[in-house]
């Protein structure tokens, strides 16, 4: 079930901006960090569009001080746990015994469950 957000949380604009000061780096720099295009940063910062999953990992990898749960929470979701390798090798090892069909169902109620995690404006 979605949550609704905070009125009074920052945005991810914000949180870039602050980012962008802490580590002296420039939208190109953050850019070229996350492998993403200038005009994506670009749009980030003026709040146009938050960035996918993807890039928000890529962020906290590249700006550590900067956290996924933070990064995550400032785009308007929720942060996913992190999944070590143990746990991983756990679902592939369930999933590898499911059939083809019972894969695509459990792949659809991942996306949904996934899906939920985000907010409402």
């Amino acid at each position: 079930m979605p949550v609704e957000a905070d009125p009074n949380a920052e945005t991810f604009a914000q949180v870039l901006a602050e980012l962008m000061v802490h580590y002296n780096a420039s939208q190109s720099d953050v850019a070229r960090a996350i492998e993403a295009s200038p005009s994506t940063v670009s749009t980030w910062i003026n709040g146009r569009k938050v960035p996918r999953d993807e890039a928000i990992r890529r962020l906290a990898q590249a700006f550590p001080q900067y956290s996924l749960t933070r990064l995550t929470a400032a785009a308007g979701r929720r942060a996913p746990a992190p999944l070590g390798p143990d746990a991983k090798a756990r679902l592939l090892s369930v999933f590898d015994r499911l059939t083809q069909e019972q894969q695509e169902m459990l792949e659809i109620q991942a996306k949904a469950l996934a899906d939920s995690n985000k907010q409402l404006p």
